[in-house]
């Protein structure tokens, strides 16, 4: 009997397993979600000066690879990067893939700008190694969701208020506006100051409450409560 037992936990651990590596949207709304909570925690306006700049650094860094992993499983399940039309050259890239793709560029970029926020101590490493990537993550995610919309109009009206999906997008994309605005407020002068903190914290947090809301309504347990969740 016991070794019955053995050799049947044993046959369930590699479906455990599998269960665990699958990219599902579930996995990918949850990681978005997370991060993005982190990203609000770090820049409440509250928490934010509560808990100090060395905490709130550590809640980004841990948010930004919620949001890598996210933004993987993201261009996983985009589906191939081409389709083939039938104008010149034959193939396309897809909307859907370069936005999960530019996203997940994104969310890379982040995550070497929050490591490095956690451990420069120069001027000079602020600049190329905190802000650069923090604006080039900031531009990347602006392009994602710029193609999402794309993406989502080739086959649905450009003005589809009754779609969760559609209202996915616009949340998204007031987010990555956001984030852009952050980005702006929190480049750092040549005398080591910010030009507006107020502005960076701002954006990040509105940004961050964007992606947490844009992430939950497409999360599949939520939209079960009604047949494509239609909005009224």
């Amino acid at each position: 009997m016991s070794s019955t037992s053995e050799s049947g936990s044993a046959a369930a651990t590699p479906s455990a397993m599998q269960a665990i590596l699958v990219p599902t949207l579930t996995k990918q709304c949850w990681g978005f979600m997370i991060g993005s909570a982190l990203f609000a925690l770090g820049s409440a306006p509250w928490l934010g000066i509560w808990m100090g700049a060395a905490n709130a650094n550590i809640c980004y860094f841990i948010g930004a690879w919620f949001f890598t992993a996210a933004g993987l499983i993201q261009v996983i399940n985009s589906g191939p990067v081409s389709v083939a039309v039938d104008y010149a050259p034959g193939r396309m890239v897809r909307a859907e893939w370069l936005a999960a793709a530019s996203q997940s560029l994104g969310t890379v970029l982040f995550n070497v700008s929050t490591t490095s926020a956690v451990t420069a101590h120069t001027l000079a490493a602020q600049k190329h190694l905190v802000w650069s990537p923090d604006a080039g993550g900031s531009v990347a995610f602006l392009l994602s969701a710029a193609f999402v919309l794309v993406a989502y109009s080739h086959g649905n009206p450009i003005w589809n208020p009754g779609d969760v999906d559609w209202w996915a997008g616009q949340v998204n994309l007031l987010g990555c506006i956001a984030f852009g605005v952050s980005a702006v407020g929190a480049y750092i002068t040549p005398n080591g100051a910010t030009v507006d903190d107020v502005l960076a914290n701002t954006g990040t947090f509105v940004g961050a409450v964007c992606f947490f809301v844009a992430s939950l309504i497409v999360l599949p347990a939520w939209r079960a409560r009604g047949p494509r969740q239609r909005v009224r």
